[in-house]
Parts: structure tokens; sequence; C-alpha cells
């Protein structure tokens, strides 16, 4: 018998359940302006500081401070706030529509619309990036048309993938949106193997990359770091940390005690731990990273550290698992909240254009949804038809296909 007594297994739980206020002291947040920015050209392993610490730009009066305060222009702070308040509204009414058994299922992003509007807004024409079903922000920012995206959520006549993809599940070459996958961390090896394609040829796009921190558990999340590393590719390495997978606390993935962004240095990888509800930090890491790439320094790790306010998705009930008013509480805030103050601290927005815009973008996407259902909804029994079974499968279609295809005459 050992002198130290029988073996006990950690598994990990939340500081927070159901009937109690959760304990947010395990996010070891740093002072915002406090952490330092450091030349682009730095090595991974001397990154060690920032992925355990937090970068953070807007302080609780709403000023931008200390050296990740990135320098930009009015119009760009203004399309952030529009692009975020957009993704914010859609969210609900597609939610909504989800409950009236318009469209099947639906996953918000509430609480993380700065992570992909500033991101997105910090990219290039042509670079790509490889999401989870929780970035629609990116497709709002870049002024996808939305009835396309709610045809989609409809998988209606006028779904552009044709029912073949989940909802949500949204693909878009033009504007830099891979196709979504269900597969969890897959997107991340493909990021990387599109930015070492991107190399090999000797092109000037980079690749971004997502996932959320239950899925850095998956074999693919170590992989695509192993190769991003060792190949120097041009990538950024998202992960988006909102505390919770489906109902499991980000510990289980191993965030306890540990860093998600720690991971990328011990793989030689730049990394970076940021206010993910910060529009500034958000912006400013985001270039940092993007500008590192450009200039074959190599990938960038970013843990955004955010919290998913809202169920996971709406087969979800998250007050069977955490505290009910958690979003409240979160030390970080409301992204939306935080850049209005600092917005109107430089006087360039209020309170009535924000009510404006709100208003505004609402009626925008109302009258969407409406030319979206004219195509049909779940509810209305509407079928697109059966031609959509034989389209876009071959290239040619195969005889036996084409005699099948005229038995039903479609």
């Amino acid at each position: 018998m050992s002198q130290y007594g029988p073996l006990k297994l950690h598994v990990p739980e939340p500081t927070g359940r159901p009937g109690c206020k959760t304990d947010f002291s395990y996010l070891h947040l740093s002072p915002p302006g406090e952490v330092p920015k450091p030349p682009i050209d730095v090595a991974a392993v001397d990154t060690g500081g920032l992925a355990y610490s937090l970068v953070r730009v807007l302080d609780d009066d709403g000023r931008a401070v200390g050296p990740w305060a990135p320098e930009i222009s009015n119009d760009l702070l203004r399309a952030g706030m529009r692009a975020m308040l957009k993704t914010r509204i859609f969210d609900g009414r597609m939610l909504t529509a989800q409950r009236k058994k318009k469209i099947s299922f639906y996953m918000q992003s509430l609480g993380e619309e700065a992570i992909g509007t500033a991101h997105a807004l910090a990219l290039e024409q042509g670079d790509m990036c490889f999401p989870t079903y929780r970035q629609q922000s990116i497709l709002l920012s870049r002024d996808v048309s939305l009835v396309t995206m709610m045809c989609q959520l409809m998988s209606n006549e006028r779904d552009p993938l044709k029912g073949r993809q989940l909802p949500v599940m949204y693909s878009d070459r033009e504007n830099g949106f891979f196709t979504i996958s269900g597969n969890l961390a897959t997107q991340f090896i493909q990021a990387v193997g599109w930015a070492m394609a991107s190399a090999i040829k000797g092109d000037t796009r980079i690749a971004s990359a997502w996932i959320g921190d239950g899925a850095t558990a998956e074999a693919d999340f170590h992989t695509a770091l192993t190769f991003a590393h060792v190949y120097r590719a041009p990538v950024i390495l998202n992960v988006v940390n909102n505390q919770w997978a489906i109902s499991t606390f980000q510990a289980i993935a191993g965030g306890e005690g540990a860093t998600f962004a720690g991971r990328g240095v011990g793989c030689g990888i730049a990394s970076l731990r940021v206010d993910g509800n910060d529009f500034l930090a958000v912006y400013s890491a985001s270039c940092w990273a993007a500008e590192r790439a450009r200039r074959n320094l190599g990938p960038t790790l970013i843990e955004w550290v955010t919290y998913r306010a809202g169920p996971h998705s709406t087969s979800d009930d998250p007050t069977k698992y955490r505290p009910g008013d958690d979003w409240s509480h979160f030390p970080l805030g409301d992204p939306i909240e935080r850049f209005k103050k600092h917005l109107i601290l430089l006087g360039i927005w209020s309170d009535a254009e924000h009510d404006a815009v709100r208003a505004e973008l609402d009626a925008e996407i109302l009258a969407a949804q409406k030319e979206a259902e004219s195509h049909g909804t779940l509810v209305d029994g509407h079928v697109p038809s059966a031609a959509s079974i034989f389209e876009d499968v071959y290239k040619d279609m195969p005889e036996h296909l084409r005699r099948q295809r005229q038995q039903l005459g479609v």
C-alpha cells in the first residue's frame, strides 16, 4: 500500500451552478492598458506572458488606454457598431422565427458580437475565414444578403445550399467564409492547409480559423497547431473561450489552471489572450496577428475571453447547468454597451443615434425576413421542387439519374 493513500481522479467543476452565483475570479483579468504590446517580430517563446495575462483597451469609463489602443478611423468605429447591432437584432429575429417553427434550429452569438465583427474588419478582401456556427457577425459585417442568409436558415427554394446543410452553417466563398462543418475542430486543420497552399502558391492571402473552448479537446486542434508551427503557416488561430461548451464548463477542455492561449506557446506559436468583449482590443490584436502572417512571421493563436450569454442552441436550456443571470454578472460586460460608451465619449455617437440605428436595422431585417419567408418556411408546408435532388451533384449527370428525373417530371 502506498504511503500516500489511494489515488483520486480530479473532475473539474464550474464555479457556479443553478441556484448560486458564479465566482468569476478564476478568469485572472488584467487591468485595461496594462499588458505590453511586443514588436511584430517577437519570438513565440517570448509571448508566454501574453498568453496568461489579458489584453484590454477599454476601461470602465469608455476610454481607450494602453499600448494596444489602435489607430482606427471614426468611420470604421461606426461601421463596427452598426455590424454588432445588426448581428444582435438578426439573432433575435431568427430565434423568434425558430420558436414559431419557421426554421428548425438556430444558434445565437449573443455576447460575442465584438469578436467576429472587429476581426472581420481587420482582415482584407480575399482572406479566408474558417468559422464555427457562432461567427455570423463576420458575414453581417460584410453586408452579405440578409435574404440569402435567411433562406439558408429556412431551407427553402432560395436556399443557396439547397437544403444540404444544417441551418446556421453558411457558405460564402466571395465573402471569405468557408463552408461551416458540423464535425467539431475540422475547420482548424482546413484553415492551416489553406494557408499553407496560399504560401506555396506565393499568394498574399491569409487564413483565419475559429474554434470553441470545448472543441480544443479534439485531436484536430492539436494537429493544426503542429502543422501551423512547423511550416509557419500564414494563419490566425482563434479560440473563442465563451466559458461553456454545450453544457460542459471550459475547465473540462483544459482551461483550469491554464489558458488555451498557453497551448499555442507550448507548440511554438506566438499567442495572445484577449478581452473578447472589447471591440478595440479585438481589432488591435487581430491586426497584429494578421500583419505577422502577411510578413511571413508565422501563425498566431488568440484566445478570446468572452461569455455565451444565451443557450448553446435552440435545443438547449442553460438554466439546467448554470445560473440564469450569469451574463449580467460577467466581469467583462456587454460588448455593445462598452463600445457604445466609448463612441459617445469620442463624440461620434449618442443614445438617440443608437436607438435610431437600432430601429433602422430592425426594419431592414424584418423586411428581409418577409421576403425570405415568401420563398417558403418549415411551418407553411412549402416543399421545394424534387429537381434539387439531382442538381449540383455530378458535373455530368449519369444516365440512370437522368431517367429517374424524367420519370418524376422535374
